[in-house]
């Protein structure tokens, strides 16, 4: 027997050791004694007899959380507090019996899967199958690495109920996680993501049924020969016509991307494409990667694929994270021969992709004044001053989470959405699906790199045009690791203090307004609060320097664009907080945008090197 007396009093002793937490301690009881986790309790007992304490208390001292989008984390076989089949298993068996609940009777539940490079990402897959299977559910199954972006088509397409998609984006190689979607193929909302999360909470038994039966009979359905064309083809209808004169060197980063972006790509007339061979297998442990975590919102991971590029005389660099949904990009400075090389952040891209999709979409006749693009609070102002240059409103008050575009989409018609993006490298043109999509990203800025090179300009003078046409805006995100049941602790100290003693001024600008988006409310600075609107969430931001006294909301409740603010907000997926730093400066004359950004990088380091000491990290 797994729970042996010597066993149960080694936890007892571990406990009392100060080895274990008193949460550890009382799980790691029920998992070695209770009948649901008895599959698990064996191999729980070789690591209590190894003295493993360490990574026990890690893998139990909390609950794994089931959040609004699925569930993330580290893989360990064993543990509440990691990825696991258990709590795989207890993430499919609860949105099964929710799905289930809110059917109506007779109805035949139906869910779309696929799944990433990642280290058991199939075995996952397989698992979530397994267990809707059990449950009555139909399943379509994409075999092979797919495309977060394709499974949220997948979604639409099949019309099913809901979606799961086996990946852990650009976190480590140790992580894995499940993203769950709803019908129509956005991740989950409210109420259904409350709902799904109370029923995973809940789940005692795991039921499954095997994968191949399901297969032998049709209750499992395999569908990538179907959806990969109809998903390149849904893609391709936001290609413009134009030169496609560029050089293009695209890593995928070890993930997915190979089957997503390079279809699109060539489906679009780009002949000079290549993939980065040192990141072009597909490998969980993103050994070509530095650090090995495979972020395009990091540039030291396009470095290699740069240096390719400038001996080989190429024009633009792409990369995509392992799951294919966000996309990094780096370009020359100039056409000139020998040309230095920078990456763009994702603030910038985003304002390039508007510019170029907006424009596009003028040309072709197809732009009217309904038209609205979506982006987040913390998201540059710059986006919305391209959009408001080219005659349509954005939509800038979402809380950070493409799912929110993706609802914001359905709820103003789609007929109206023009573009959506936010700030950690997420895009998306088109309604195919209701997620970022790095394919339709890569598609957009390919052609507009090949339109500017016919113009004898490259992405980043271009980018340059638009600072000096509506002020240069900087920005910076500070990202500080907090994992641990400490690390949760002071999170929630950082806010709290946050809130209850807002700073007064950052970099010399005085705090004019402090908005609370877990009240909802604005208070300016020796003001009395108001209410906004928006949708709750766990973010301040502090607006710096006098408001712009000649700008107009075009709706109630509008704030500017963002110029100089700071926002904090604890990371939904991570173990860690999030900092986000915004400058602007007027526009100005093309001559001199270098001191500009001499001044704004200046006052980032300042804004930073403040904020660090004010909530002391």
């Amino acid at each position: 027997m797994s729970a042996t007396p010597e066993r149960l009093a080694a936890v007892k002793q571990a406990h009392a050791a100060g080895q274990l937490t008193d949460h550890s301690a009382h799980t790691i009881r029920d998992w070695l004694t209770l009948p649901q986790f008895a599959a698990f309790a064996e191999d729980l007992g070789g690591r209590i007899d190894q003295g493993l304490w360490k990574e026990l208390d890690d893998a139990y001292w909390t609950v794994i959380p089931f959040g609004t989008g699925g569930r993330r984390g580290t893989m360990y076989p064993v543990g509440s507090n990691a990825i696991n089949d258990r709590t795989i298993g207890e993430s499919a068996q609860g949105l099964a019996d929710y799905v289930n609940r809110v059917l109506t009777a007779g109805e035949t539940p139906t869910c779309t899967i696929a799944y990433d490079t990642r280290h058991r990402s199939e075995h996952f897959a397989k698992l979530c199958s397994e267990v809707l299977l059990a449950a009555g559910f139909r399943i379509s199954f994409l075999r092979g690495f797919r495309s977060t972006p394709e499974l949220s088509y997948a979604v639409r397409h099949t019309n099913s109920h809901c979606g799961i998609m086996v990946t852990a984006s650009h976190n480590p190689p140790s992580d894995n996680a499940v993203k769950v979607y709803w019908a129509g193929g956005v991740q989950v909302l409210p109420p259904h993501d409350r709902g799904i999360i109370d029923c995973v909470m809940n789940v005692v038994d795991v039921r499954r049924s095997e994968f191949d039966a399901g297969v032998a009979d049709g209750r499992v359905r395999f569908v990538e020969q179907e959806i990969d064309p109809a998903f390149v083809a849904a893609v391709l209808q936001q290609s413009s016509p134009g030169t496609r004169d560029v050089s293009i060197l695209y890593t995928p980063l070890h993930g997915v991307g190979a089957s997503a972006v390079v279809p699109v790509l060539a489906g679009a007339g780009f002949k000079q494409l290549r993939l980065y061979g040192p990141q072009e297998t597909p490998d969980g442990d993103f050994p070509n990667v530095p650090g090995h975590v495979a972020n395009p919102e990091n540039p030291a991971v396009l470095q290699g694929a740069i240096n390719e590029a400038i001996q080989a005389g190429d024009d633009l660099v792409l990369a995509s994270d392992p799951d294919c949904d966000r996309l990094g990009a780096a370009a020359p400075l100039t056409l000139e021969p020998g040309s230095a090389w920078s990456t763009f952040t994702g603030n910038q891209i985003g304002a390039l992709l508007a510019d170029w999709t907006l424009s596009t979409r003028a040309r072709a006749g197809r732009a009217a004044p309904s038209d609205r693009l979506i982006t987040t609070i913390v998201t540059s102002g710059l986006v919305r001053r391209v959009a408001e240059h080219h005659g349509i409103r954005a939509i800038d008050d979402l809380l950070v989470g493409f799912k929110w575009i993706g609802e914001r989409i359905d709820r103003i018609g789609p007929e109206h959405f023009a573009f959506g993006c936010e700030e950690s490298h997420g895009y998306l043109a088109g309604t195919h699906v209701r997620d970022k999509d790095a394919a339709v990203a890569a598609l957009l800025l390919s052609e507009m790199a090949a339109s500017l090179k016919a113009e004898g300009r490259t992405l980043h003078e271009h980018l340059d045009a638009l600072f000096a046409t509506h002020g240069c805006h900087l920005e910076r995100q500070v990202s500080v690791s907090l994992p641990g049941a400490a690390g949760m602790d002071r999170m929630k100290e950082i806010m709290a203090s946050l809130r209850n003693s807002p700073p007064t001024a950052i970099a010399g600008l005085a705090v004019s307004q402090t908005r609370d988006y877990a009240s909802l409310t604005a208070t300016p600075t020796g003001g009395q609060s108001a209410a906004i609107d928006g949708t709750q969430g766990d973010v301040m931001l502090f607006d710096l320097g006098e408001p712009e006294s000649a700008w107009q909301p075009s709706s109630p409740n509008q704030f500017p664009p963002l110029a100089n603010a700071v926002a904090a907000r604890p990371s939904g997926t991570e173990p860690k907080i999030k900092f986000y730093l915004f400058t602007a400066a007027p526009p100005c004359e093309p001559r001199d945008l270098p001191s500009v950004k001499q001044q704004l990088t200046e006052r980032l380091d300042t804004m930073e090197r403040e904020l660090r000491a004010l909530v002391g990290v």
